[in-house]
């Protein structure tokens, strides 16, 4: 049995810019529910709270932190769970081995990141290490399916004040270019356990030689869960990265790859590896023994191998070298000279590619000027929803944020649903042989073929969490009456489990005829041309496509995915609601420590915290909550009407300014209101104050900028120096204590 939360609502601990902003927000959200007896704790989430959790036996019992994120994985499994989670970092390994040394600086003795495990040891480190890369948060607190739109607010305040848009010209040589076989999606195979399957089945892999390796053992599986197989050849990977390289020359366009290295941990970061060694082929033919011998790992990426190779001028002069033999590489930040294969975590293709698409299929290279771009995305198995955005707005130009509908998502994530690559279902052939998946029966469920060095993965989606997708999808549908699409391809194995579930649920539903199923690149299509037309659709989606599909459109309806309101009805009867997407922004806690700005937008913050409130209300009966609830909404309509977000240059209003709104909209508008007279009486005189005193807060705010500001850390900051550079107000601070 989970224990019970001695708090009524729980805000996350997370890391970068979201964390720094809640070292503003979090005290006014203490303040004003506080008024309501709703009190609010916190769990720690962050990279670095993971990191000291894995190893108590190494710290002091000052520095011991409790396991927060396996509190919580427990806590969401109950109806009381109430949780604001906000975007955390899924650590790649340069992030990860970043952040250890950081917390060896400051005096915490946790082992080094074994990159080359040796002994027992150093594997069983590696093994407690690689528990924490990747997409490790997301799958223990998602106990239900994902329910993401744009709120209604910020919905209307994008089609008053529509962003910029790039110009799409019908001759634009960008593209999605991908394998055109032996990749994931040709290779699939998928099957619906059935009772006599059910049971603790095994991975295998089985040599040439007839001999057997147990990859996974153990491995439960139940009735009615869609368990699949698939694998990469890295032969045909390499070929295609090649003939890419050379076709990218040719069109005399930018090369960029597109891939999820941080939730697809295990895959990705292979996938890009074999990017670098392509990109630098006759460096790594001619110098692979001295390469290995300075411990340079593709995978880790080209700024990696860079650092490593610096004082051997003979490898440095042949890189140098091969650099006219290349086209143009799509830039991270041109200024820095960070390229698109630097680092595996810099580029995620769910932000990367919307960003391109909004920027009318422009990159930028190395000089810093805009160009078309070869958008390479290996695997097919999405590919074409990117490949048909870019057709589709070549033809029909960009779209009209002014005008545009919305898509929402109604996304199958509950229980680990799809998480492909970022649990312990993947591998690396270890040579020529046969992958398969052995159920508890003794029955071979799926058998492949493999080469040395393949990618073999598998993933599961379980019964329950298939019929409650479908039936919020129902419901979503009822309640909008939108045009509603399941994204889901009959003719690929996995896709075509799913339709068995849902075609029945909606007979039995008599809605068949309300609904689509359409293969995703059609699909995208479908759903452009909908919102083209100023309608809306909902998108019902497996876990992959949720994650990109709830950047892409939002990034083009609404200039940001950071916005989106985001909620998971827990499967239990709790609520998670997440502070939209947009990841954790490094960039931007780059920005504040050099000038101390921070243009990070709390606007999922502000949403997610009225539905929170509002769940609280309905769940709880805690009626004055949602009073606070509809305030906070208010205020969030406060903030887009009057243009009170922050803004992106030093010297402009900034975060904590827009914070300083948000408490003076909230506080007016609960001294405004007539359902609480004691909230009404309670807030009236801070909604005076914070009126009165507008000018010597909005001062003291914009003082604190320009200077470099000292965190005293970065993903282990100090908490007295993240509040004192983030409340530098001691009027605002007086106020709300």
């Amino acid at each position: 049995m989970a224990e019970k939360s001695n708090f009524d609502i729980l805000y996350t601990i997370v890391d970068e810019a979201p964390e720094l902003a809640s070292a503003s927000f979090l005290p006014i959200i203490r303040k004003f529910t506080a008024a309501a007896g709703v009190s609010v704790g916190t769990k720690d989430i962050s990279l670095a709270g993971r990191i000291l959790a894995t190893f108590p036996e190494n710290l002091t019992d000052e520095q011991r932190v409790t396991d927060d994120l396996a509190a919580l994985g427990e806590l969401v499994k109950t109806p009381e769970a109430n949780v604001i989670k906000l975007p955390n970092i899924s650590a790649s390994v340069p992030q990860l081995v970043a952040a250890i040394e950081e917390l060896q600086s400051q005096g915490y003795d946790i082992p080094n990141y074994p990159e080359e495990p040796a002994t027992d040891e150093e594997k069983a480190i590696r093994a407690r290490y690689d528990a924490i890369k990747g997409s490790a948060v997301n799958p223990v607190l998602r106990e239900g399916n994902s329910d993401r739109r744009a709120a209604k607010a910020v919905k209307n305040y994008a089609q008053k004040n529509p962003h910029s848009m790039g110009e799409w010209a019908t001759d634009s040589k960008t593209k999605v270019s991908s394998m055109s076989g032996n990749d994931f999606y040709a290779n699939e195979k998928s099957v619906t356990i059935s009772a006599a399957q059910a049971g603790d089945a095994k991975i295998e892999f089985v040599g040439k030689d007839g001999n057997v390796t147990v990859l996974k053992d153990s491995w439960p599986l139940t009735e009615g869960t869609v368990a699949d197989a698939t694998f990469m050849s890295v032969k045909a990977l390499s070929a295609f990265l090649a003939e890419a390289i050379e076709d990218t020359k040719k069109d005399g366009t930018m090369f960029s790859l597109h891939m999820k290295a941080t939730m697809m941990k295990v895959s990705d970061p292979i996938i890009f590896g074999y990017a670098v060694k392509a990109w630098l082929a006759p460096v790594f033919e001619k110098y692979g023994a001295e390469l290995d011998a300075l411990g340079v790992n593709p995978n880790s990426g080209l700024g990696d191998l860079l650092d490593r190779v610096k004082g051997n001028a003979e490898i440095v002069a042949a890189i140098d070298a091969l650099k006219g033999d290349r086209p143009s590489m799509y830039m991270v930040d041109s200024d820095r000279g960070i390229t698109n294969l630097h680092v595996p975590s810099d580029v995620i293709i769910d932000a990367s590619m919307p960003a391109v698409i909004r920027a009318g299929g422009k990159g930028w290279d190395e000089t810093g000027a805009k160009g078309d771009t070869n958008c390479l995305i290996p695997d097919r198995c999405y590919a074409g929803v990117y490949d048909e955005a870019i057709n589709f707005f070549k033809a029909n130009g960009a779209l009209n944020p002014a005008t545009a509908g919305a898509v929402a998502n109604v996304g199958l994530m509950a229980q680990k649903a799809e998480e492909y690559g970022s649990h312990p279902t993947t591998f690396e052939a270890p040579a020529d042989g046969v992958i398969r998946i052995v159920a508890a029966n003794g029955e071979t469920l799926h058998s492949h073929d493999v080469e040395k060095g393949d990618i073999w993965r598998s993933c599961t989606v379980k019964k329950a969490p298939i019929e409650n997708w479908i039936q919020l999808a129902l419901d979503r549908q009822r309640l909008t009456g939108s045009e509603a699409i399941f994204w889901l391809d009959a003719n690929r194995a996995h896709d075509a489990e799913l339709i068995k579930y849902v075609k029945p649920a909606l007979e039995a539903a008599g809605v068949a005829g309300k609904f689509l199923i359409m293969a995703p690149r059609e699909a995208t299509q479908q759903s452009l041309q909908t919102i083209t037309a100023g309608k809306d659709s909902i998108a019902i989606t497996g876990n992959v496509l949720r994650d990109y599909l709830t950047d892409l459109f939002p990034i083009l309806e609404l200039g940001t995915s950071a916005k989106m309101l985001s909620i998971v009805k827990l499967m239990n009867g709790g609520g998670l609601f997440e502070t939209g997407a947009g990841g954790s922004a490094p960039k931007h806690v780059q920005q504040l420590v050099e000038e101390s700005h921070l243009r990070w937008d709390s606007m999922g913050e502000f949403c997610a915290l009225g539905e929170s409130l509002n769940f609280l209300a309905d769940s709880k009966g805690n009626s004055k909550a949602g009073v606070l609830g509809a305030a906070a909404e208010a205020a969030t309509q406060g903030i887009l009407d009057n243009n009170k977000s922050p803004s992106r240059k030093v010297g402009q209003p900034d975060n904590r300014d827009s914070h300083y709104w948000f408490a003076r909209y909230w506080a007016e508008a609960l001294a405004a209101q007539s359902y609480d007279a004691d909230l009404a009486a309670e807030f009236a005189p801070i909604a005076k104050e914070l009126a009165d005193k507008e000018d010597q807060i909005l001062g003291e705010l914009a003082a604190a900028q320009g200077a470099p500001a000292d965190l005293g850390g970065y993903y282990h900051t100090d908490p007295a120096k993240a509040a004192a550079v983030m409340r530098p107000s001691a009027t605002l601070n007086a106020i709300i204590g």
